[in-house]
Parts: structure tokens; C-alpha cells; sequence
């Protein structure tokens, strides 16, 4: 992972296909996952390019496509949940990579008295992966960190660890926002398009790693290093960067 240019992004086109994160790029993080606000001018954005761009624009997220679709809406709308372990495609159609780990139930098993010790901690299971978030206990960042990566490297478990914003989550080996992207590129709407991928994470690099490839256009939300090439500096400046591409029908 290098640092990113401070370079502003070219002005979005219509013909391109977008790959949107959810928290941190399209709505501000919140204390915890459900506390998060979705307003009317965000769905219509989203809604609005969607329907311009032909249908090339979906979320990418780590939340489950079930509470995206819940806070979202727009059931035409093309979503990858769970850091693409599950993807929904523009004709409806949803694809799973993998089925829960037989190591998931041991691993919250032994999180119980973790988080009874420790009642800062909240333990996320979204079926398929299970996330650790430390936000309201900071000071237990390293604590959570090995703790988590110890149950991921567990031999012969096939999983890995993805580490996000006070957060750290035990998924299925092998399968990220890259590859959600990638498959969403081999199908029509988004196949032949300029990819566009935005994110503000750790669990983005993958898609910033895949749009670089194919000489599209990654885009890191905030400060931080990243491999992506260009930069804004936060949740409002990307949906006014969005909105732009929306003024060439105007």
C-alpha cells in the first residue's frame, strides 16, 4: 500500500460504471452499525445515477446486503454485501461464495467471556462473517487485533481477517471488494465500462487494487495510505462529486 496522490478525481462520466462503499464514503460512521442516518437527497443521489448511468452503479459494502436493501431501498439496484461474499447482480439474481465457516460457532463461543470482561466491545454476526467493532473501547485496539487474528490463522479454517475502522471482522479466505467489482465487470451493465471504485477503508484497497489494473478511476475518501490515485476528503464531497456526473442531463 503506497500513499495516495492528493490529486482531485476527473470529472465523472455517465458512461463509466461506479462501485460505491457505503459507510464512511456514501453515509458518516457512526458510534455503532445501526445508528447510522440514510436521508431522502442521499437515495435520490444514488437512485439518480443509477438510472443515468444505465444501471453501472452498485454498492459495494461490508454490511449484508439484507440491511443495505433495508436502509437503501431501490431493489433494482446492484449490491455486494459482506465484502462481496454475497452479491446481488442487476438482473436480481444473488450469488453466494461461501457458506458460514464450521469454525464461526467456536469462534463466538469464545467471545462470550471476552465480551462480558469487556462490555465496550460489540461482537457483529452478519451470517457469513463475524466483526468485532472497538469503538467505544479504543484503548483495546491491539487486544482485538491479535485476539482476532489468532481465531483467523487457525490452521486448516480457510479463513482470513479483514481489519476496518475500529473494527475487525473473520471472514472466508479469498474473496474481497476486488473480486465483486471484477465480477460485476464481466456482466452487462458494467461490462466495457470505465470502473470507478470509491471507499475510505482498510477493506477498500482490493478495489482501489482492481479499478488501478484496469486503468480505472480509485478514489480514497479521507486521510490515511492507500493505493488508490486520487482522493476527497470527505462523505460530502463525494456525493457532490457523484451529483456532478448528473448535471450532464441537466
Amino acid at each position: 500500500m503506497t500513499t495516495s496522490r492528493s490529486r482531485i478525481p476527473p470529472a465523472p462520466k455517465l458512461t463509466w460504471a461506479y462501485f460505491l462503499d457505503v459507510d464512511g464514503t456514501l453515509i458518516n460512521i457512526a458510534d455503532t452499525p445501526e445508528a447510522v442516518l440514510v436521508d431522502e437527497a442521499l437515495l435520490d443521489l444514488i437512485g439518480n445515477l443509477h438510472r443515468a448511468s444505465g444501471g453501472a452503479t452498485a454498492l459495494v459494502s461490508g454490511r449484508m446486503i439484507a440491511d443495505l436493501q433495508s436502509r437503501i431501498g431501490l431493489p433494482q439496484l446492484p449490491l455486494a454485501g459482506l465484502h462481496g461474499l454475497e452479491r446481488r447482480d442487476s438482473t436480481g439474481r444473488l450469488w453466494i461464495h461461501a457458506a458460514p465457516p464450521a469454525a464461526k460457532s467456536a469462534i463466538k463461543q469464545a467471545l462470550v467471556p471476552v465480551l462480558a470482561r469487556h462490555p465496550g466491545l460489540l461482537l457483529e454476526d452478519k451470517g457469513l462473517t463475524l466483526a468485532l467493532h472497538y469503538r467505544k473501547a479504543p484503548t483495546l485496539a491491539s487486544y482485538v487485533h491479535k485476539l482476532m487474528g489468532d481465531f483467523a490463522n487457525a490452521p486448516g479454517q480457510g479463513l482470513e481477517l479483514q481489519r476496518g475502522k475500529c473494527v475487525v471482522e473473520i471472514k472466508p479466505a479469498g474473496i474481497g471488494k476486488g473480486t465483486a467489482v471484477a465480477e460485476y465487470l464481466a456482466e452487462s451493465p458494467f461490462k466495457g465500462r470505465r470502473p470507478v471504485f470509491i471507499g475510505d477503508d482498510l477493506n477498500d484497497e482490493h478495489g482501489f487494487a482492481e479499478v488501478n489494473r484496469l486503468d480505472g478511476v480509485s478514489i480514497k475518501v479521507g486521510k490515511g495510505a492507500s493505493c488508490a490515485h486520487f482522493r476527497l476528503p470527505d462523505v460530502a464531497a463525494v456525493h457532490h462529486w457523484l451529483g456532478t456526473a448528473l448535471k450532464e442531463i441537466t
